[in-house]
């Protein structure tokens, strides 16, 4: 009967828990996080200056300094650019020191300027201090706009065990069952890049494209020293940089590989990039 008792009295601790927690409802940071995020969306630009504590920190892409004026200019500016909706993913919350809280947040804009709709991702983070008892942002860093989503965090990209070789003559296998081509995508697990890649090829913008005409291998280079006959093999030059792409049609005839970094900068990307390419390249039937 322990056993049971003990598991009884611990379930009813976590509805405890779970009922205070519920009760206490959202961190106060996170409640002005939503705030300022209307705020930007309706481009007022007094009510965001009111959201900041006095002489915030604040830092731009690069980690460049940047000031209260320039940042909420930037914030504000965004309504003129045709701003249409934004939304703020919390990825990881914070609090390295009593009293103030830390948000790390990968926004998503959608804005219409001088065009159709599209969409862009900021990865940012706001630190919130209270000051004269309301919650402040005291501190900011925000990076580049991308037109990419980034990954939240690094996965297993290129697992180190994996056989290139084989997964390749599967993929094959696999293409000419169906009719596609194979991608050969060379890079590691330490490169940025080929996880936002990886990233957008997992994205609604671009999935149904690729699996409709694509086989991806993940072929792992390492520190620039594994499966480098491989790279040799299908004409890509490792020296020019990761994520680099090689396309392959079913009876393993190299098709094209990238010899221009076409995808060594996909942050830099935006989607209608990588569907140009995959456009061009997927078999002669689909296009």
């Amino acid at each position: 009967m322990r056993p049971r008792l003990t598991s009884a009295i611990l379930w009813f601790g976590l509805l405890v828990f779970a009922d205070i927690a519920r009760a206490q409802g959202p961190h106060p940071a996170v409640l002005q996080l939503d705030a300022w995020r209307k705020a930007v969306l309706a481009g007022d630009a007094q009510a965001l200056a009111s959201m900041y504590g006095a002489n915030p920190r604040i830092f731009g892409p690069g980690q460049a300094a940047s000031d209260l004026k320039t940042e909420i200019g930037y914030w504000s500016g965004w309504k003129s650019k045709g701003l249409k909706s934004l939304s703020a993913d919390i990825e990881k919350t914070e609090e390295p020191q009593p009293g103030f809280h830390v948000l790390s947040l990968q926004l998503t804009l959608v804005a219409s300027e001088g065009g159709p709709p599209k969409k862009y991702y900021i990865k940012m983070a706001q630190g919130y201090f209270q000051q004269s008892g309301a919650w402040k942002i005291v501190a900011e860093q925000r990076q580049e706009v991308t037109r990419l989503k980034a990954p939240a965090e690094k996965g297993d990209l290129y697992p180190a065990d994996a056989d290139a070789q084989q997964e390749i003559s599967e993929a094959l296998q696999a293409a000419g069952k169906s009719h596609r081509r194979v991608m050969l995508v060379f890079g590691g697990n330490w490169c940025y890049d080929c996880h936002v890649l990886d990233a957008a090829f997992h994205s609604p913008e671009i999935a149904p494209a690729l699996n409709r005409n694509f086989v991806v291998v993940h072929v792992d280079v390492g520190e620039y020293n594994k499966n480098l006959d491989l790279a040799k093999k299908y004409e890509v030059p490792l020296e020019r940089g990761v994520p680099a792409a090689a396309i392959l049609d079913p009876d393993g005839k190299l098709v094209v590989s990238q010899k221009n970094q076409e995808f060594e900068k996909a942050r830099s990307m935006a989607p209608e990039d990588i569907l140009a390419f995959l456009n061009k390249w997927k078999p002669a039937g689909e296009r």
